[in-house]
């Protein structure tokens, strides 16, 4: 049963990295951005799912909370992306999904810290696990103001689905270039070269957070019709 999930993994890792970098790419609210972006949520929710299974078979925990995580952080982006400003019953769902992971991710955190010689060794260090949980925390923040409020909408709908998107990527972005060093030539592993890819979304998550939040180029375009689904 590995390998079907192994290769279904694969496949949907690299069509996330390619689709992921096409819509940030090409130009927002095209046809091809819209495509891209579409294809993007699906091969991340696969890849995430994927992931989940084969770390229960492989009893990775810290595998099995990150993917817990993404999966949370794309579908909440895809949801801010493509509905009203009304809340539904999934938002209450995700908020628990996300309540979770972070509890999870901390929890590793402390047991990693703890037990250095006691946890798979796929699992991340504690700082990285801490790190994801208050990512989580953040977004569920969110996900508890939005409810309050009974929905969302203009600059922070657009936030809300921008950051979450692209957090996704930057975890699979991650997980490849920096996770899976061994299937690059070996003068390439450790090297900046691969530093880079990895890291790349999260300055354009900060640029477009900060054009999204504070330019007037997207004034006109903050109404409560669906956005474009990218990251």
């Amino acid at each position: 049963m590995r390998l079907p999930l192994l290769i279904l993994h694969i496949l949907a890792g690299s069509i996330a990295l390619l689709t992921g970098t096409v819509a940030m790419s090409v130009r927002k609210g095209g046809k091809l951005h819209r495509a891209s972006g579409n294809v993007f949520t699906v091969a991340m929710l696969t890849l995430a799912t994927s992931a989940f299974c084969l770390a229960i078979l492989k009893s990775q925990e810290g595998n099995i909370v990150g993917s817990v995580g993404t999966f949370y952080l794309i579908g909440t982006a895809w949801l801010a992306g493509r509905r009203g400003e009304r809340t539904r019953l999934i938002d209450w769902i995700a908020l628990f999904i996300g309540l979770a992971g972070a509890v999870a991710a901390i929890a590793l955190g402390a047991y990693t810290l703890h037990n250095p010689g006691g946890v798979d060794k796929t699992t991340a260090p504690a700082g990285m696990s801490f790190f994801f949980g208050a990512i989580l925390l953040l977004a569920t923040a969110g996900d508890i103001r939005m409810l309050a409020r009974g929905g969302i909408s203009g600059r922070q709908r657009i936030t809300r689905h921008l950051w979450r998107m692209c957090y996704g990527l930057f975890i699979a972005t991650g997980s490849f270039f920096l996770g899976q060093q061994q299937v690059f030539p070996a003068f390439l592993r450790g090297s900046i070269f691969l530093a880079v890819p990895a890291l790349l979304p999260l300055p354009l998550l900060i640029y477009w957070f900060l054009r999204v939040r504070f330019s007037k180029a997207y004034k006109n375009r903050l109404s409560p019709s669906p956005l474009p689904v990218t990251p």
